[in-house]
């Protein structure tokens, strides 16, 4: 069959390259692809229309979606009249990860441990087919003098979201009142003063990652991974999109994985029925392994990046069947397998990274199919390969021991250089 990917980050270069593997996958176009990808298409991902024409033109059976934006956008909506298979939820169930807010009153409707929280701002998410329980969010949850006394009662110890997607940087995790104050002024700076968002509170532990594909109602687990948000060594900095990853996760064990679904995945796949969405997707559980048990930090409805460079290459599975199976229903009796050993994903990044830098960098180290260097902020300028992004090349590696990967990495790391290149030197070596 052929199939779209839709997306240009390092995540669809991974997808891409794991579909390629299947023997059911005939052709496979990026949608609009980067420096790294093959059959490039330079169609926007939110041109539902476009991709449409393209995909019908080019017989089409499956398409990929690799950003949350055009979930939330409603594709799969846009798709349903056709024959085409659209992998991810529909525009309902997409709310997951596109509202903040959502999320956290659909955790507490069914029972998903997560933190306590609170809302602010005005709730404005445009047209909305419903939301829990089909009452509208109503227009005031609180002012900013609320948020600036809980941001005191709290001693600014506290996490602050912004409602609305954000591409990973509208998280602010504080240790102290300035902190919180400042995050609330980035928010209101680059949102408006009438901008929604939640205050939590702070949940202490190891993090761990969890991606699920479902039918709507079953679902199949891939390796647990561990995420490094934020941009600095020792997990100082502001936060960013991921600056690498590794799987699997030694803390993880066969206990903690059945507490995981009793607390968190059942209640989700029990409220994703009785909500009624359409999902054949993925499910990110963002998690907080804390002394109390595991807590959810948050819902993505697609595959997180970076964990996809790691989670793809440690899967033995043919992505393609596994897919196919959320749409015929065999997704129950799938039997998932796995590569042995660890994978480690160092991401280098652009100097500036998360805020502005520079583009059109050369970047010295690319080889044609080189295995799992996977290209996101990328893109040809003749024979040459320069920077586009933020997040540049993921360099993954494996070894049989979490060590033995880390170190294979970083020496894979030092095959490549653009100016002003950047990278955590501590990715899968957290201390406890």
């Amino acid at each position: 069959m052929n199939i779209a990917v839709i997306g240009s980050g390092g995540r669809e270069h991974a997808i891409a390259w794991k579909l390629e593997q299947s023997e059911l996958a005939d052709k496979i176009y990026v949608l609009p692809g980067n420096g790294g990808t093959k059959n490039n298409i330079n169609i926007n991902v939110n041109d539902f229309s476009a991709i449409k024409e393209f995909c019908q033109k080019e017989m089409i059976e499956l398409i990929f979606i690799g950003p949350e934006d055009p979930l939330a956008g409603g594709i799969v909506d846009f798709f349903s009249e056709t024959d085409i298979k659209v992998f991810g939820p529909d525009k309902a169930g997409a709310q997951l990860e596109g509202s903040k807010i959502f999320a956290k009153r659909f955790m507490q409707k069914y029972g998903v441990a997560t933190a306590g929280f609170w809302e602010f701002g005005k709730i404005c998410h445009g047209e909305r087919s419903r939301t829990i329980n089909d009452k509208s969010f109503p227009d005031k949850i609180g002012t900013q003098d609320d948020s600036i006394s809980i941001v005191n009662k709290l001693n600014g110890n506290c996490v602050i979201k912004y409602d609305g997607l954000a591409a990973g940087k509208g998280v602010f995790v504080c240790s102290n009142e300035e902190e919180a104050l400042a995050a609330l002024e980035d928010i209101h700076a680059k949102y408006g003063e009438e901008a929604s968002y939640l205050i939590e509170e702070k949940l202490i532990g190891d993090e761990l990652s969890i991606l699920a594909f479902t039918d709507g109602e079953n679902y199949q687990l891939l390796l647990p991974s561990q995420d490094h948000k934020q941009l600095l060594d020792g997990d100082e900095g502001p936060n960013t999109g991921g600056m690498g990853a590794f799987c699997p996760v030694p803390f993880y064990n066969e206990k903690l994985k059945k507490q995981i679904e009793k607390d968190i995945i059942e209640p989700t796949m029990t409220g994703i029925q009785a909500e009624s969405f359409n999902f054949k997707g993925v499910v990110y559980f963002g998690l907080m392994i804390t002394k109390n048990g595991p807590k959810l930090l948050e819902y993505n409805v697609r595959l997180g990046d970076p964990e996809t460079e790691v989670v793809l290459p440690a899967m033995k599975s043919d992505l393609v069947k596994l897919v196919l199976s959320c749409f015929d229903r065999t997704l129950k009796d799938y039997k998932m397998e796995f590569n042995p050993g660890f994978f480690v994903d160092v991401a280098l990044v652009s100097g500036g990274y998360p805020n502005s830098y520079k583009k059109g960098i050369p970047i010295c180290g690319i080889e044609e199919n080189q295995e799992l260097v996977f290209q996101a902020g990328t893109k040809k300028d003749g024979e040459k390969i320069v920077t586009s992004g933020g997040r540049v090349l993921n360099v993954v590696a494996q070894g049989n021991t979490l060590d033995e990967a880390i170190d294979k990495a970083y020496e894979r790391v030092n095959d490549f250089y653009f100016e002003d290149m950047y990278f955590r030197k501590d990715i899968g070596r957290r201390k406890k």
